[in-house]
């Protein structure tokens, strides 16, 4: 496990924001099925499409190719039926299930650029227990790498973004906490190749401990081996 980075492991945060996709869970293979057969439909290049597709809203992934006659949320819904009946493969990160019930409850959140009911059918299939606060694609107005939705987030929590950890592995992702002012922890359990990045960066959770002070600030280390 390599850290890179010391912030996300010496500060304290007043709660912590998750991504779902290649962050607790992942859905790759998935997601992949999924889109490239829409792509083939459209005329597209997969293989080069499909780098395309990670930590964005469907509507913003289509509505980016510019394709002409094309509904962006017609398509967008299609994409969404279609991944909510595919969820073959879909598995937790190693640890995630366990670091998840370290937490407090009220303390952590669910910022995914996925509708509610995919998010939902994904945790269910990753035996995640969904979280008491959960942004979903319809909730803001402007996708990731756009900082609404954690500031959304961190609201519905009751705290300031600025406050909070986030847990990200995109890069469209990792800037939308980097604009909304937050810190980054990057999950890279589904990376192919390293990512370079000033942020820390976990592998899994397995070894990843979190510590609640006597104010209820939480903080992290990681085990020893």
């Amino acid at each position: 496990m390599s850290i890179q980075g010391p912030a996300a492991f010496t500060q304290r945060y007043r709660a912590f924001l998750f991504d779902m996709d290649g962050t607790l869970l992942n859905s790759i293979a998935a997601a992949e099925r999924v889109w490239s057969i829409w792509a083939e439909r459209h005329g597209l290049e997969v293989a080069a499409f499909l780098s395309t597709i990670h930590g964005a809203r469907a509507i913003d992934t289509i509505t980016r190719q510019a394709l002409p006659g094309v509904d962006a949320e017609v398509e967008a819904q299609w994409i969404t039926e279609a991944e909510i009946n595919d969820v073959e493969g879909v598995v937790a990160i190693p640890g995630a299930v366990e670091f998840l019930n370290s937490l407090p409850g009220g303390q952590w959140a669910l910022v995914t650029s996925a509708p509610r009911a995919l998010a939902l059918r994904r945790l269910q299939a990753a035996g995640i227990a969904p979280p008491a606060v959960l942004v979903t694609a319809e909730d803001v107005a402007s996708g990731k790498p756009d900082p609404a939705c954690y500031v959304l987030g961190a609201q519905r929590l009751g705290v300031p973004v600025q406050d909070c950890l986030v847990f990200e592995d995109a890069t469209v992702g990792i800037r939308a906490a980097e604009a909304a002012g937050a810190d980054v922890v990057v999950v890279t359990s589904t990376h192919l190749q390293p990512m370079v990045t000033v942020h820390a960066s976990i592998q899994g959770y397995e070894r990843v401990r979190v510590h609640r002070n006597d104010d209820g600030l939480l903080s992290l280390s990681i085990a020893v081996a």
